[in-house]
């Protein structure tokens, strides 16, 4: 949060109030942590990150992390979650990233079933999705 602060970017979460999830929260919470300081990371000033968690079909949850940050390219998307390929950059602001976070979190939402995909527009922002991708 302190990141987020220096940079002046909002928070906006969206969940629904009766929404119950079970997961191993150690594992859920080091998810979004990685996924918001990635937003961080790759949001200009004054940008906004988006939160939100929403029920699927067959009482399945998608939580989704959106930015107004720099975007990926469609050639970094496929090289994101595997460990044989180097994609790191810096931030916004010369922040290091290593790209071993998006591992963790690849690694921690299949072991809950799920799945981790994203999407993005270079100078847009980019979506990262867990859940059952259904596509």
């Amino acid at each position: 949060m302190d990141s987020a602060l220096k940079k002046k970017i909002k928070f906006v979460y969206e969940a629904p109030d009766d929404l119950v999830v079970w997961a191993d929260i150690q594992m859920i919470q080091t998810i979004i942590r990685n996924l918001a300081s990635n937003a961080v990371k790759f949001t200009p000033s004054g940008g906004k990150i988006y939160l939100s968690v929403s029920k699927t079909e067959h009482d399945n949850i998608e939580l989704s992390i959106r930015d107004t940050g720099i975007g990926l390219s469609d050639e970094m998307i496929p090289k994101l979650f595997n460990l044989n390929e180097n994609i790191n950059r810096k931030g916004t602001e010369g922040e290091p990233s290593t790209g071993l976070g998006l591992i963790i979190c690849k690694e921690f939402i299949e072991k809950h079933g799920g799945k981790i995909w994203a999407e993005s527009e270079v100078g847009k922002g980019s979506i990262f999705h867990l859940g059952k991708k259904s596509h």
